[in-house]
């Protein structure tokens, strides 16, 4: 996951394909529309760090609507919150300000590999074929 500083900020606007969606938007009205066909970064809000409707957004956008491009986190980003994010199928994300994204690396070395699936990798880890032939041999 790329983390961007608060200050740093190259937003998704420098590109013309790219789209910021709201919180409370309806992604199989804006999928039926094609609003996410040519883009190459959507832009997911996290208002504050208690709303967490961005998350399931973007699980959508990978599994359901198939989007392969950087779907990129803003708003109130705090580096506890990145590793679910890679989870849930982010990309990049905008850490809010005041927080340290020298800090947000140790997230990751702490924690890299997951029993469950996830929107990269939506079998768990005993259904993985590296796992069962590691297991077997």
């Amino acid at each position: 996951m790329k983390i961007i500083a608060h200050d740093a900020v190259p937003s998704c606007d420098s590109s013309p394909r790219h789209l910021q969606i709201a919180n409370d938007a309806d992604l199989a009205t804006l999928a039926a529309e094609g609003a996410f066909k040519e883009m190459d970064c959507i832009e997911l809000a996290f208002p504050k760090f208690t709303d967490g409707r961005a998350f399931s957004q973007a699980v959508l956008l990978r599994r359901r609507f198939g989007f392969a491009g950087d779907i990129r986190a803003t708003g109130d980003v705090l580096i506890d919150q990145l590793v679910q994010m890679a989870r849930s199928g982010f990309t990049s994300a905008v850490l809010a300000e005041g927080v340290d994204a020298s800090a947000a690396q140790r997230q990751f070395d702490r924690y890299s590999a997951f029993y469950q699936g996830d929107a990269h990798e939506p079998r768990p880890h005993f259904s993985r074929e590296n796992t069962l032939a590691q297991e077997a041999a």
